[in-house]
């Protein structure tokens, strides 16, 4: 890092200082207003928005280091504004009528207050154990291979970046709710998009093309079926990424994540009105096809560029391991100045996708679970018990990071582990709910509880066959809740949780009419189908289209 790298982050710091100063002093005298910002929101906030809050260190380290060992196997999850689609067009317009401000206050209108409390807990669970830590503990690896600092006053420079990213962004989100966020991440989504733009050239630049690419992984096998490092479908036989499990395990969990997820979803239910909340998810939809390009295509460059011992500066190109493959590449080919905006690029990834978890996390305990019981509570009071938990939840997913590196060797895999479980009974809950008037409230709450007791099953029997060291031999058990492929048991865990409730809801009363009145396809009045074909118009749909078209074309590329 070099002088004119330092003027560059200066510069960065003191433009956001303004942004946070400015939101600081606009008047937020209601918990709508700090967790929502005042449901203003337009199109262009919500989208970047929706791409700031998503791209994490997991796509910093995780994504570029699975781009480097396993090729194009983790582009499914990646190539998935198609889901945003679906979250624009077909849920939009149910959460909206529902004018409610978290997913499990949904659920409550639409099932009951109990289903409402379980996806609360699963939330504030998933929360720290997987977008707390692995986002923390990410953070402070980048940081650790960019600055290249082993050890800063005799600690570890690894939990001084990481605590020192988290101080700087609990303030930040602390101050200035759910309007910092989405105003900074304007600021942030370009600075991000440009800094990976020049990685990427100047990565192609170093390696000789991308043809040079495609020979050093095409040459590079994943499995003994004939699938290289190129490939997106492989075999079904693939112990790790199988096609027909891919397909199926990457959709549910994009469902869940892109359609029912706080954590995204908040964004688009600050949006001024439908139309707004629509065309956001639109333009969110084209920023999420950016990251295959920007963040696992880098990691494939690093890979040849190791392969092919190309020199850069004089000394051979080298990673330290996979997930160092895009601070490397920050490292070793930005020249000064350059690698200053990257650097900012990688700050204001990492401080909106931590502040997005800090406001989320606080929004759900203090109004599913504080303003439940504590219904009389001054507007002052829970905005200061949403700070108080902002704290907590980051305090915890602290706490669980030296787990979570026992338990899982690989950062995105650990991450796509325990949603790939944490998913599928939230999903079903939601799908069911929304296409049949039919479910019942006992029926959506039963797939809630099994979903997430399956799920708990499967991540203890990962805890205690990969931690115990102990020979646990063959058994129906661990053939099922451990060596079933995780993408298939995630396929099988949502029909499952579909099956329990279809089943229960036969045998269990419906929701009485007026409380289901415009959340279901089949409940909503012609009123409110006619507002919703008003908000739309021809060219919503063209860059729908567009969207679609990018989408088939890439799969028929990388095929």
């Amino acid at each position: 890092m070099g002088t004119l790298d330092f003027i560059v982050i200066g510069l960065f710091i003191i433009a956001l200082i303004g942004i946070i100063v400015w939101v600081f002093k606009q008047k937020q005298s209601s918990s709508g207003d700090y967790f929502l910002a005042g449901r203003d929101a337009t199109w262009l906030a919500i989208g970047a928005s929706i791409f700031a809050s998503n791209i994490g260190s997991e796509h910093l380290i995780g994504l570029a280091g699975a781009g480097a060992s396993s090729g194009m196997a983790m582009a499914h999850w990646e190539i998935q504004g198609w889901m945003i689609l679906i979250l624009g067009w077909v849920f939009v317009p149910f959460y909206e009528r529902s004018m409610v401000l978290t997913m499990p206050e949904f659920l409550e209108k639409r099932y009951n207050k109990e289903s409402r409390t379980i996806l609360s807990l699963i939330s504030l669970v998933s929360y720290v154990l997987t977008k707390v830590a692995v986002t923390v503990y990410a953070g402070g690896l980048v940081f650790k291979e960019v600055f290249g600092i082993q050890e800063l006053w005799g600690i570890d420079f690894f939990w001084i970046a990481a605590i020192g990213l988290v101080v700087i962004t609990a303030l930040y989100t602390v101050i200035g709710g759910m309007k910092s966020v989405l105003y900074t991440s304007i600021l942030q989504t370009p600075i991000l998009l440009l800094g990976s733009l020049v990685i990427l050239v100047l990565g192609l630049k170093a390696v000789g093309g991308w043809d040079q690419v495609l020979a050093a992984c095409k040459v590079t096998p994943v499995n003994e079926y004939g699938d290289s490092m190129i490939n997106l479908i492989r075999s079904n036989n693939d112990s790790n990424f199988p096609w027909l499990g891919v397909l199926i395990g990457s959709s549910v969990i994009g469902f869940w994540y892109w359609c029912t997820d706080q954590f995204i979803v908040q964004r688009v239910l600050s949006g001024k009105n439908e139309t707004q909340a629509r065309r956001g998810t639109i333009f969110g939809a084209y920023l999420k096809l950016t990251p295959v390009f920007l963040f696992l295509i880098p990691g494939m460059i690093a890979f040849a560029l190791q392969k092919n011992t190309v020199l850069i500066d004089g000394i051979p190109f080298s990673m330290s391991s996979a997930d160092a493959a895009f601070p490397t590449l920050v490292a070793r080919l930005l020249p000064a100045g350059f690698k200053g905006l990257v650097v900012c690029g990688i700050l204001a990834a990492l401080m909106s996708s931590l502040a997005s978890l800090f406001n989320s996390s606080a929004m759900l305990f203090t109004i599913d679970f504080y303003k439940k019981y504590k219904p009389q509570a001054s507007e002052k009071t829970l905005l200061t018990v949403g700070r108080i938990a902002t704290v907590v939840v980051v305090v915890l997913g602290i706490l669980w990071i030296p787990i979570m590196k026992k338990v899982g060797s690989v950062l995105y895999n650990y991450l796509q582990d325990v949603q790939s479980v944490l998913a599928p009974g939230i999903a079903a809950a939601f799908l069911l709910g929304i296409l049949s008037k039919r479910t019942t409230p006992l029926g959506g709450m039963w797939g809630l509880i099994s979903g997430f007791v399956i799920g708990i099953t499967r991540l203890g029997a990962k805890v205690y066959y990969t931690t115990s060291g102990i020979d646990a031999g063959e058994s129906w058990f661990k053939w099922l809740f451990f060596d079933t492929n995780w993408l298939f048991f995630c396929g099988g865990m949502l029909v499952f949780c579909m099956a329990v409730i279809a089943v229960v809801s036969i045998f269990t009363p419906s929701a009485p009419a007026e409380q289901i009145q415009g959340l279901t396809f089949g409940s909503s009045t012609p009123e409110q189908k006619a507002a919703t074909r008003a908000s739309w118009n021809k060219w919503d749909v063209i860059n729908s289209a567009i969207i679609l078209l990018i989408t088939f074309a890439f799969y028929a590329y990388f095929w």
